[in-house]
């Protein structure tokens, strides 16, 4: 029905990343692994046996991967190339690398400038987001595998000046989007072209993003949807959500989408013979 490969995280049952990987086959073509690293703390990056497992799930299920970097990306105050940011994102590029992910969603850390800051500053923080990618690419073997990220309480092309500096993928979350009360289209249209990974996911009354797309009305999300399959994405569409319920639910309200897209067609061809 759909054009795009259907993604989702690597945490729907309170299990491993093998685990996960094992009850989503089947079921999407794609799983967003999730991984954080805490200094003197807990770290769910894959061991080598765990990575050859995933490999041989993903060679039997058709599944392909995507990598979220554990952290915002940045270098150090002083231009350093080892800050913290870096050195989290090449120790999970190497330890999945054999997994060979369709994409590595990254964010760029702006912190110091989206408050506001002058145009020599703002240049400045530019720069050194471009050398920062430039870094990243190596490592992943291709800067077309990073995927840069717009997050939530930013302006929705506030990344684009150095986006359009590299030749990076985009990763559009549609889900952030919404939750800033921005119109998801016109930036999804002119994302496309270069967009690898699109992240949606609903609002929940409380207003709590990453909740389930059975929250969206009809008219937000059959656009999206719409737009998706009119433009022929081929790529993934991940489904942001944490939980079998919010998962399984959101499966359904994409597939219910299609449904309404599908009838709406047919309809309007019927008027148009």
């Amino acid at each position: 029905m759909f054009p795009f490969r259907l993604g989702t995280t690597s945490y729907i049952v309170p299990a491993d990343l093998v685990a996960n990987a094992r009850f989503l086959s089947g079921k999407v073509q794609d799983v967003q692994l999730v991984l954080f690293d805490i200094d003197d703390g807990p770290s769910n990056l894959p061991s080598p046996e765990t990575t050859r497992q995933l490999a041989e799930i993903a060679a039997s299920n058709n599944l392909t991967f995507t990598v979220h970097l554990p952290l915002d990306v940045r270098l150090g105050d002083n231009g350093e190339t080892d800050h913290v940011s870096m050195l989290k994102a090449k120790k999970v590029i190497d330890c999945t690398r054999e997994l060979e992910p369709f994409a590595y969603v990254t964010h760029l850390d702006g912190r110091a400038v989206k408050g506001g800051a002058t145009p020599a500053q703002l240049a400045h923080w530019q720069d050194r987001s471009l050398k920062a990618l430039d870094i990243l690419a190596g490592w992943a073997s291709g800067a077309e595998k990073l995927a840069v990220e717009n997050l939530d309480s930013y302006p929705p092309g506030f990344f684009l000046p150095v986006i359009e500096r590299a030749p990076v993928s985009r990763c559009v979350d549609v889900g952030h989007l919404w939750l800033d009360g921005h119109d998801p289209l016109p930036h999804l249209q002119a994302a496309l072209p270069r967009t690898r990974v699109i992240h949606i996911h609903g609002l929940a009354p409380d207003g709590r993003d990453h909740a389930s797309l059975a929250h969206m009305p009809p008219e937000k999300l059959d656009p999206v949807i719409e737009l998706l399959v009119r433009e022929n994405y081929s790529s993934v569409l991940t489904l942001e959500v944490f939980g079998d319920e919010d998962f399984l639910s959101s499966v359904a309200a994409i597939e219910n989408s299609g449904k309404r897209i599908h009838h709406e067609g047919t309809k309007t061809r019927s008027r148009e013979a």
